[in-house]
């Protein structure tokens, strides 16, 4: 069983990185038009909603939030499948011609938001697709980085990041497991 080594954010520290997230996206975007927001199941959709929250408090509008449901067997996890599985999507929007955001806890090797955006492109054209990303941990198998980073965390690879987020978790805190 893993052992907890560090706790590297506290809820204050990761609300603080979710605010700068959504001032960056805004300014990147230039404001909230064609904007969305699609959270990767499952961490990635409260953390979507934060943003959201946050982006409609700076901006005074709301902007849509969508949810990507993908089922990844990850390599530190008991090894299942090579590729990840795209299950149940419920964008419930249009996401032709929209800069969606998608929004998960931790990148590592690139898979996951692969797969998430692949069940954004059969979703319809969207004008363009950034990623969002609390924790970016490296290890990159794919050439895919985050387009907006709450903060790079270089692990080795037999550590394990934990985001921990209402309404999943009890807390809010970002740990490292060895």
């Amino acid at each position: 069983m893993a052992v907890l080594k560090a706790t590297l954010m506290d809820e204050a520290a990761v609300l603080r990185a979710l605010k700068r997230i959504s001032h960056e996206i805004v300014e990147k975007n230039g404001g909230i038009e064609g904007l969305a927001i699609v959270g990767i199941k499952r961490r990635g959709v409260p953390l979507a909603r934060i943003i959201a929250d946050n982006i409609e408090q700076i901006e005074g509008a709301k902007v849509p939030v969508g949810v990507v449901d993908i089922t990844f067997y990850r390599d530190d996890l008991e090894h299942i499948s090579d590729e990840p599985v795209l299950g149940g999507t419920d964008i419930g929007f249009d996401v032709k011609g929209k800069t969606v955001i998608l929004v998960d806890d931790v990148l590592y090797t690139g898979r996951t938001a692969r797969a998430a955006m692949e069940a954004v492109m059969s979703a319809g054209r969207a004008a363009a697709i950034k990623l969002a990303i609390l924790i970016d941990r490296g290890h990159r198998e794919l050439p895919i980085r985050g387009d907006f980073v709450g903060k790079n965390i270089p692990t080795s690879k037999n550590e394990r990041i934990s985001v921990k987020i209402p309404p999943i978790d009890d807390i809010t805190a970002v740990e490292l497991y060895g």
